[in-house]
């Protein structure tokens, strides 16, 4: 055996019991916090150092790590295991008054130095830089010397093994685990083949296909541009060959892709982490969620619908799209597993616990039908268990370094003093506080994952945001949507990036497309700051008034864009159109009037002229 296929059996082994070890403390409830979290990071890290080696060349990955890479792996168990030997006098110990020993000065300077290192191996260089200059700037320009460092970072439950660690270990590696047994167990296919059933007859078809299919998927695998690779890959062919234009096609994956990450019942890993900072459950985060997370979608949905109508194409054939009926016939039992999610969350079970019950469940559904029994195999339960702990690695090594920048903040009190100072650059003017924020998420979100993009937002700008009077919940959702939204934000918006490629198209005319097909995610959220009922917050009567006055206004602002509504507009109906659409989304009684009047007059004209040309 060579010494690369070794390296290769090893990581799987390694993977494999990753995943076994987080069902296991699921199922049996978890060890004390600093045990779970601490063996969680054990094995995110020994993965990172043997699946990416120091040496980045294609032949050296292939090779397998070096004598570098396994010296890592070894300070990794050192500096976390010595905690674990040492575990009675790290609980009994009062922290910032017992002062940490040398060995534990060189253990938590150690630990840092890997996290860092691993988090640049898994997801760049952005993480681990921000990471470094908060480090700097406790050590060299505030009076915290660096015993309490990492005495805060090392040694305690609000650094590195803090809540957002805990959040991985609890919460994402099993959801990540779970979107890995749907897809081995043949649900991609299914979600593909009804969304086909459901849209593809219809006029532009193809791109509705890519919209339905990719709000689901997106749902279960939590990473936009994983969700571009899977349905992109067949999506994006049949909306080219209908006749849309490659950029075009491009941007609606794009859009639809990223949207999986707002999309109840599953979103994305900052949900969970949403949920652990503001102390409710899981399910209450999806209920907050699920209204701008549709108003989005019906955007996306209504933009494909009128470019296809103004460029003038159809469905597909029926002979290519499968019967919605002999679809649910043959493959409802493949939904069961995100049925058992839904009804658990309702039922006020825990979601991890729920997640770990969905995630065995997915072969035995596989095996009810004689068309899914294939994919039952023990190397297709093998490979899920792989798949769920690799791309695990990112939102766990994110977590941690992510740790790092909240430990210090918490000490050196800057999460206050930059409430502060963003209050006093906005002069209390809440809508350019929003901006700010909008664009913090946006330029943190190009660099790094939602996650830490998330993490590092709500340490810094949403309590800016909620001492200016913006409801908790709609603050953090705020941060959260434009943490997300930077994935189809020139100039990196890596979901673009990747959906062009597969498009074979330019990534600039794909990103405005882009922007353009997904104008309502970043109008929704400057809304329900100011109108929380579009969070469910509020009675019925206003909850109703808002959904109908957003959908309308995401509608009609979809039409403007995409110069069409009942048949191709000229630029006045367009501009009529556009702050008809504002007026609309934004909320109150007077606006509503102006959006109703103009959205109203130019719906009229067009029925009266389309009439008009049909008798003549």
């Amino acid at each position: 055996m060579t010494y690369a296929r070794a390296m290769k059996g090893l990581a799987g082994a390694v993977a494999a019991a990753m995943a076994l070890y987080h069902m296991w403390a699921i199922a049996t409830s978890p060890p004390e916090a600093v045990i779970f979290r601490g063996t969680h990071l054990l094995f995110a890290m020994a993965l990172v150092f043997i699946l990416f080696p120091l040496r980045a060349g294609r032949r050296d990955q292939e090779r397998g790590p070096g004598a570098e890479d396994w010296l890592l792996c070894a300070l990794s168990i050192w500096a976390v295991g010595r905690l674990f030997l040492d575990y009675d006098w790290l609980v009994n110990r009062i922290p910032y008054i017992d002062d940490p020993r040398p060995a534990d000065i060189i253990g938590g300077w150690i630990l840092v130095a890997l996290i860092l290192e691993a988090t640049r191996r898994v997801i760049g260089w952005a993480l681990p830089l921000t990471s470094i200059v908060f480090l700097i700037w406790s050590y060299f320009f505030t009076d915290v010397g660096m015993p309490a460092m990492l005495d805060q970072l090392y040694l305690t439950t609000d650094g590195i093994f803090g809540s957002t660690l805990g959040v991985s270990a609890g919460f994402v590696v099993i959801f990540v685990l779970f979107g890995s047994f749907m897809e081995r167990s043949g649900v991609g296919k299914l979600f593909m083949d009804f969304a086909l059933a459901l849209t593809g007859r219809s006029s532009g078809g193809p791109g509705k296909v890519a919209v339905v299919s990719s709000s689901l998927f997106g749902s279960v695998s939590g990473s936009a541009v994983a969700n571009v690779m899977v349905t992109g890959q067949v999506t994006i062919p049949l909306m080219k060959r209908s006749g849309f234009r490659p950029q075009f096609a491009a941007g609606v994956e794009a859009v639809a892709s990223t949207g999986g990450q707002i999309m109840p019942p599953i979103m994305g890993a900052a949900a969970f982490v949403m949920a652990e900072f503001l102390g409710v459950s899981y399910l209450q985060v999806v209920t907050w969620a699920l209204i701008p997370a549709v108003l989005y979608y019906v955007a996306t949905f209504a933009a494909v619908h009128f470019e296809a109508k103004r460029v003038g194409l159809a469905g597909l054939p029926d002979d290519e799209v499968p019967r919605l009926r002999q679809v649910l016939a043959e493959n409802w039992h493949l939904f069961l597993p995100i049925l058992m999610i839904v009804i658990g969350l309702f039922a006020g079970y825990s979601a991890p616990l729920v997640a770990l019950v969905a995630t065995l469940a997915c072969f035995p559904a596989a095996a009810l039908r004689a068309n899914s029994r294939h994919h039952v195999t023990l190397g297709g339960v093998w490979d899920a268990m792989l798949d769920g702990a690799r791309n695990s690695l990112g939102i766990a090594m994110a977590c941690a370094c992510a740790g790092i920048v909240i430990g210090l903040i918490a000490l050196t009190g800057l999460g206050i003093t930059f409430t502060q100072l963003v209050v006093n650059v906005a002069n209390n003017n809440l809508v350019l506080a929003l901006i700010l924020t909008m664009m913090a998420g946006i330029i943190l979100g190009m660099g790094m994952p939602t996650t830490p993009a998330y993490i590092v937002m709500v340490s810094l700008l949403v309590p800016a945001l909620i001492a200016m009077g913006v409801v908790t919940p709609a603050a953090h959702l705020f941060a959260f949507y434009f943490a997300i939204l930077s994935a189809i934000t020139p100039p990196v918006a890596l979901a673009v990036f990747a959906a062009a490629g597969l498009a074979k198209t330019d990534m600039w005319s794909s990103g405005w497309a882009a922007m353009k097909i997904g104008a309502a995610g970043f109008i929704v959220p400057f809304i329900f700051v100011f109108q929380p009922a579009l969070l469910l917050i509020g009675t019925w009567g206003e909850v109703a008034l808002a959904v109908a006055s957003a959908t309308a206004g995401c509608l009609l602002l979809a039409a403007s864009l995409h110069a069409y509504l009942l048949r191709a507009m000229p630029m006045w109906e367009r501009v009529a159109l556009f702050i008809a659409a504002l007026s609309l989304i934004k909320p109150g009684v007077l606006t509503d009037a102006v959006g109703i009047i103009l959205g109203g007059g130019v719906v009229l004209l067009q029925l009266v002229q389309r009439r008009r040309a049909a008798v003549a």
